[in-house]
């Protein structure tokens, strides 16, 4: 077997992104092996994925103590690959502590982590105005594979988990929202009025706010805070639409195939946005000069409504 150790700690996001080409690197390859440092408070959703065969917890805050401790447990394994496909000073020193015979880090790696490396991966032909996960996809060439997604993005099932609270009337399948984004600027604030819009407008369907962070109607199911990582890909999957900032949802949501209305303020989604960008699947709103506040849920439940009727 060809062991490939990846180094992706954070975030959910980029996590998604970097399992995207894992799985690719599964469906091409017969003989690879991959293990995977990652965060605490992201190692459920690497270790539920099918494409990882090992997980490596980093303790953010553990110290150096914890640091040394995580380098002890790596090193008891000779990798024949390494992949940092983070880039920074604590993921290239990461790097250079672990037994391997090729050390292969992002050719745009920043704060010095690129001393680190063996090798280092060429940008797409765009340079950096490539999409997030064509840049990671470039990793595949060390490998002699092709840099396209191949394969299914899968996870292990969670046993027990019971979706069925998310059905409309017949059956028909929910709305969910993830109102929450990791950065303060990339959160829109008329969610709870485009939820309004929706119930009025439909009511057989359900609308379920998922995420990490009221409207009292039965129709309406309020999971933040209360939606775990597990669980995630399973309630995606059940979804007709997810709306949603640029959030690691988002892209989790495209992974999966589930058709995405991503709602964009300051960042750019021809680089951000869901992979990929312009398939019939993923749709995104962009707020007028990227400020979220000028965009409101008229108008853009009027662009959901052009969208969903194509």
């Amino acid at each position: 077997m060809t062991e490939l150790l990846i180094i992706k700690p954070s975030s959910l996001g980029d996590i998604v992104q970097g399992l995207q080409v894992a799985t690719s690197l599964k469906a091409q390859r017969g003989d690879l092996r991959i293990s995977w440092i990652v965060r605490e408070m992201f190692a459920p959703i690497v270790r539920a994925c099918e494409a990882v065969d090992r997980v490596y917890v980093f303790d953010r805050s553990g110290g150096a103590k914890g640091f040394l401790r995580l380098m002890r447990e790596v090193r008891a394994t000779k990798f024949d690959y390494v992949f940092d496909m983070q880039g920074l000073l604590r993921t290239g020193l990461m790097t250079s502590r672990t037994r391997a015979r090729h050390k292969v880090g992002r050719s745009d790696a920043r704060e010095m982590a690129g001393m680190f490396y063996d090798e280092k991966v060429p940008l797409p032909p765009d340079g950096r105005r490539s999409h997030a996960v064509d840049i990671l996809l470039q990793f595949c060439r060390v490998l002699g594979e092709k840099p396209e997604l191949r394969g299914t993005l899968r996870f292990r099932e969670v046993d027990s988990l019971n979706l069925k609270f998310a059905d409309g009337r017949g059956g028909a399948r929910p709305y969910v929202f993830f109102p929450d984004s990791r950065r303060p600027e990339k959160r829109w604030g008329g969610f709870k009025q485009l939820t309004e819009l929706v119930l009025r407008e439909d009511r057989s369907r359900k609308v379920v706010w998922a995420g990490s962070n009221v409207l009292p109607d039965a129709q309406f199911l309020n999971l933040t805070g209360n939606t775990s990582l597990v669980s995630l890909p399973a309630l995606i999957r059940k979804a007709d639409w997810v709306v949603t900032n640029d959030s690691g949802p988002m892209h989790l949501a495209a992974a999966l195939g589930v058709k995405v209305f991503a709602i964009f303020g300051p960042t750019d989604p021809r680089l951000f946005g869901p992979y990929p960008l312009g398939g019939k699947l993923n749709h995104v709103i962009q707020a007028p000069v990227g400020d979220l506040k000028l965009l409101s849920a008229r108008d853009v439940y009027a662009r959901f409504l052009r969208i969903r009727g194509r």
